[in-house]
């Protein structure tokens, strides 16, 4: 599919690479959590995602040093895979200890983000460059001449934003040159604002991809007993229809994404080999419009007016 107006193309799923370091830190890093990280993108990229998501604060910069080990071993992945990461968090005690956890857009810390997201992933250049919460005391012309200045230099190919509402994308979209070619958002049977807030309507208009982060509720989909009865609603339906279709209630809850006109692309978080690959089944199922609506009834908990 195609990633917004960008001529960046890629599979209808993403990989999400938060959660391939573990606990781990750059520092920290041990061989069985590298070994498993390893394992993780490559069970992804054998299973046909070729948009790998990560940022620069996913386990303080070891998601991505992973990922560039996995492509010193694997070289031949890079010119067959998009590369994504976000840059704009910083954590407290940076860079002195009373520097409270904040938002970063400003053109020096974006610069310096992508500087060392490039090393520590090993790249020349980024695919898609994102920004990961809103600054408040964004200046989108500030954000926008850094992001010429990127590109200009060959480090970012493409650019999008997170978290964003419709109309702070707006403004940011505004004063950049070029299309934003991502949102990504939280959106998923559990989280349904996308759908009722413009974020989806302006995606469609725009033609943004949106890029669904948590599709699966943080795994709330998927969990064993314990739940609230709304999520054992939602299951209850979903693992229904699994069991008419024959595929697992997981593909089928990413399935329900994808069958949204806006082109939602869920980006998968599992570092388990054999959900990441049960997950890609979702790219082969189109649900009817029946069964699409039975699952919003089941996650709305009563019938739509």
């Amino acid at each position: 599919m195609r990633v917004g107006k960008s001529p960046l193309e890629t599979s209808v799923l993403a990989y999400g690479c938060w959660r391939i370091a573990g606990a781990a830190t750059p520092g920290a890093l041990t061989a069985d959590q590298w070994n498993a990280g390893k394992a993780a993108v490559l069970a992804a990229y054998e299973a046909g995602y070729t948009l790998f998501d990560h940022a620069d604060i996913y386990a303080q910069g070891a998601a991505e040093i992973i990922f560039g080990r996995a492509l010193r071993e694997a070289p031949e992945m890079r010119d067959r895979v998009l590369i994504a990461t976000k840059c704009g968090i910083r954590f407290s005690g940076d860079p002195t200890p009373e520097a409270p956890y904040r938002y970063d857009f400003s053109a020096e810390h974006i610069l310096r983000s992508c500087e060392g997201s490039l090393k520590r992933l090993g790249v020349g250049t980024i695919d898609l460059y994102i920004l990961h919460r809103p600054d408040f005391l964004c200046r989108p012309e500030e954000v926008a001449a850094a992001f010429e200045k990127l590109r200009g230099e060959g480090k970012a190919r493409a650019f999008g934003v997170s978290n964003f509402t419709p109309s702070q994308v707006s403004l940011l979209q505004q004063a950049c040159p070029f299309p934003l070619a991502v949102n990504q958002i939280e959106c998923s049977l559990l989280h349904l604002d996308p759908l009722l807030d413009g974020t989806l309507d302006q995606c469609l208009q725009e033609r943004i991809t949106p890029q669904a982060w948590s599709p699966l509720g943080g795994g709330r989909l998927l969990a064993g007993k314990g739940a609230s009865s709304d999520v054992e609603r939602v299951r209850g339906v979903l693992e229904e229809l699994a069991r008419q279709r024959g595929v697992s209630p997981a593909a089928l809850a990413l399935a329900w994404l994808l069958r949204h006109p806006a082109g939602i692309m869920p980006i998968v978080g599992s570092t388990k080999p054999e959900r990441i690959r049960e997950c890609a089944k979702a790219a082969e199922i189109e649900l009817s419009r029946e069964e699409w609506y039975r699952l919003l009834e089941a996650a709305y908990g009563k019938r739509l007016p």
